[in-house]
């Protein structure tokens, strides 16, 4: 039950709205005694659009704090949140399925049994299939998925009956495409599927409490969980691995208590309806050409705001225990999965105008593409300053504006308002972060070895935050521009496992960064010291961008962090059985040598996948709905 569900936004407008005035007031009050420049004009309309973003996740933060802190459950604002019980019966069929293309086999196949032996181990083992669905091109990767699940078929026994892999022949839409093949072939043979990605672990309670969820919530179709990072090794895996665990608990409540029943979808570790599914998230491919048309790449974010549009409700859990991925384990192959998000991302702008969406989804796709548009912004607006700095400071003052002018006017520098703008800004930007960190000690600090070796990681962690920052700014941005003026990317496996990057590829990913901050160092250092000292934490950075990249990437140096207590996290003090069965099997993989067996598939009970109309209502699904829209 969601309380209070149409005053949740009206509230968020209550705190966002005026914290931007007074942000955008107080830079206002800065550029107006010497009059407004253009460049001025534009760094103010740039700052609004910046700090209505910040406070939006400002306010998600602090919103998230307060109920965390008193235990108050987002959605119903009562104290103990409702869970299905554990002793409740599963009583529909259900599917877990888990898409991958031209991914590691060993991986794939062992945290594929990982979760086929959590839900093997219950009581309610009879009510799932699990299917392994190949896109994979590669054809000796697709020799080794077919010998490694033959292995797998051999080690589950009778079990394997429920097991089942298929390779597509042609990946057409690629994973749209493959889920799409397997719910009209399968999906009314089940109520819901599982999905996930092709690193993802799930517990065998986690994977019940999904399908209790919807069995017991006639209303729902998407029920969403937190993929916690899991598995890291290097540095910086390690840094962002432990920044997920630290923060997430309290930014997913506030999330939650303004989403309500329009939660997102990240595309795994979620469960999904099937039926309402099929009838409402056909994709169509978008007229016109990128980043605005083309086939939707970010299809999550897309399918559900279409569930809600049609009435169906879609839920976060804030409960981040039994749900985990993986990350890239290094800067450069975040920032090459960032750049595939930003494409996506940006498109969903273009959807804005879909016909029936929910306001919150509407925000979801906003918020999603302005979380790279903003680095942009940002980076125009040093830009901005920094040219009207240089213009000022390499021309002659004009004292006598007018004609028999009695009195010089004097250029003035509001000191007290810039002081009060950087650490109202530096408060958007690290009072959340703190929030997060004294709850945590209040809450959670034996998950993280205990207080001292939560205070180290949160310490490092807002150090290498800051660190990075310009690195991803400049990323962004770069993408942000490539995205705009039509470059596509493709989309292709990700790196998974950990790996130390080369000094010749960390240069070749830095070289124009850095050379640029040293030009803007030095040219700002001569004219304007005073604007040198404000943008010497970005310039630091991104002069510094090679040697952090190396050095991040250093499985070494992540391996003494927690040695040093820092940077630990829950399922490295107290390791669930699910990650254990990953962790032991990793290390004992072997694909067989055996002739690989053509796998059994289930008989198809083919239904059509219905094509979206975008600029038409949806037809609910069940006429019981119609009152929810």
């Amino acid at each position: 039950m969601v309380k209070g569900e149409h005053m949740r936004l009206f509230i968020m407008a209550l705190l966002v709205i005026p914290s931007t005035v007074l942000a955008g007031w107080s830079l206002y009050e800065i550029f107006l005694p010497n009059g407004l420049t253009t460049l001025e004009v534009a760094q103010l309309t740039l700052g609004l659009t910046l700090f209505a973003w910040l406070c939006m996740a400002f306010w998600t933060g602090i919103i998230g704090f307060f109920l965390q802190l008193f235990n108050i459950d987002p959605l119903s604002l009562r104290k103990k949140q409702v869970t299905p019980s554990a002793l409740t019966p599963i009583t529909k069929r259900h599917a877990v399925v888990m898409p991958v293309y031209n991914e590691d086999t060993r991986r794939i196949m062992v945290g594929f049994e990982a979760c086929i032996r959590e839900l093997m181990d219950s009581k309610s083992k009879d009510n799932f299939d699990f299917f392994m669905l190949s896109d994979t091109r590669d054809m000796e990767k697709a020799d080794a998925e077919l010998r490694a699940f033959t292995r797998l078929q051999k080690r589950l026994g009778a079990f394997s009956s429920q097991v089942f892999y298929r390779r597509r022949e042609q990946n057409v839409h690629r994973k749209v495409g493959n889920l799409k093949e397997f719910c009209e072939r399968w999906g009314a043979n089940y109520e819901a599927m599982i999905v996930l990605d092709a690193d993802s672990v799930m517990s065998g309670e986690r994977m019940q409490d999904l399908a209790r969820r919807i069995e017991q919530n006639a209303d729902t179709a998407l029920v969403q969980t937190i993929p916690m990072p899991v598995r890291q090794h290097t540095f910086f895996g390690r840094f962002v691995q432990f920044a997920a665990h630290l923060y997430s608990p309290m930014l997913a409540t506030g999330l939650s208590f303004w989403q309500t029943d329009s939660a997102n979808y990240w595309g795994h570790n979620a469960i999904i309806r099937i039926a309402p599914f099929m009838q409402h998230c056909g994709l169509p491919t978008l007229e016109g050409r990128a980043p605005f048309g083309g086939e939707i790449l970010s299809h999550d974010f897309v399918e559900a705001a279409l569930l809600r549009r049609a009435g169906w409700h879609a839920y976060l859990l804030t409960d981040t225990t039994g749900s985990y991925e993986e990350v890239p384990s290094n800067i450069v192959d975040y920032a090459i999965r960032d750049r595939r998000w930003v494409q996506g991302n940006i498109q969903h702008l273009g959807l804005l105008n879909v016909k029936g969406l929910k306001t919150a989804n509407r925000l979801h796709f906003l918020f999603g593409a302005f979380a790279y548009i903003s680095s942009l912004i940002l980076f125009c607006m040093l830009a901005l300053g920094t040219a009207d700095a240089l213009i000022r400071a390499t021309s002659v003052p004009e004292f006598f504006v007018s004609d028999y002018q009695l009195f010089p006017t004097w250029q003035v520098a509001r000191q007290d308002m810039m002081m009060v703008t950087m650490w109202g800004t530096a408060a958007l930007l690290f009072l959340p972060k703190l929030l997060g960190i004294a709850l945590a000690l209040i809450k959670r600090r034996n998950e993280f070895g205990g207080a001292w070796s939560l205070l180290k990681g949160a310490t490092v962690e807002l150090v290498m935050a800051v660190l990075i920052a310009p690195l991803m700014m400049f990323y962004h941005s770069y993408f942000v521009i490539s995205v705009l003026i039509g470059h596509s990317v493709k989309w292709e496996a990700q790196e998974r496992e950990g790996r130390k990057v080369p000094w010749k590829v960390a240069i070749k990913h830095t070289q124009i960064m850095s050379c640029l901050a040293v030009v803007w160092g030095v040219t700002t250092f001569y004219f304007t010291p005073s604007l040198f000292m404000w943008l010497l934490p970005v310039l630091v950075g991104m002069v510094l961008a090679a040697p952090v990249i190396r050095l991040s990437s250093s499985n070494l140096l992540g391996q003494r962090m927690y040695k040093w207590g820092i940077f630990v996290i829950d399922q490295e003090v107290n390791e669930c059985k699910a990650l254990k069965r990953l962790r032991v099997a990793m290390q004992y993989f072997a694909i067989t040598q055996h002739k690989p067996e053509v796998p059994m598939l289930p008989d198809s009970v083919w239904q059509t996948m219905p094509e979206q109309l975008l600029n038409e209502q949806p037809t609910p699904m069940r006429p019981a709905l119609v009152e929810n829209l």
